[in-house]
């Protein structure tokens, strides 16, 4: 188990280094891989997902989420375009293979249409 454990708080480690280069690099999506770190440490410690749910990271990026309470359209419009990009360099990639391309613009379609309709809008927070 502890192994199991040593693992899991590896792993939430790496998406929360990652999640904190994409807060301030627009290309990389936060989103993905601090909620990838939240599982993980949830998995791993209850303190250390204490701890991890209690930074301004995860407050910025996550928190409206997870409480099922949405996103605002700014985080909504980034993920969706920074998900674009690298799926249109696949896509582009794969353009021997037609059966690839069709499933990568249905997976891009759904992706798109997720967030539109299916993550709830929010206003953004005041400052």
């Amino acid at each position: 188990m502890k192994i199991k454990k040593a693992i899991f708080v590896v792993l939430g480690c790496i998406g929360l280094g990652l999640g904190a280069v994409g807060a301030v690099l627009p290309l990389l999506p936060a989103f993905p891989f601090l909620l990838f770190a939240a599982f993980c440490f949830a998995k791993s410690s209850e303190r250390l997902h204490q701890w991890f749910i209690q930074t301004r990271l995860y407050k910025n990026n996550l928190e409206t989420y997870v409480k099922g309470e949405g996103m605002t359209w700014r985080t909504k419009i980034r993920i969706m375009i920074t998900v674009t990009l690298l799926m249109s360099i696949g896509f582009v990639l794969m353009g021997q293979v037609p059966v690839g391309q069709i499933v990568l613009a249905c997976v891009w379609v759904f992706h798109i249409l997720y967030f539109v309709f299916g993550v709830k809008s929010i206003p953004a927070p005041a400052e």
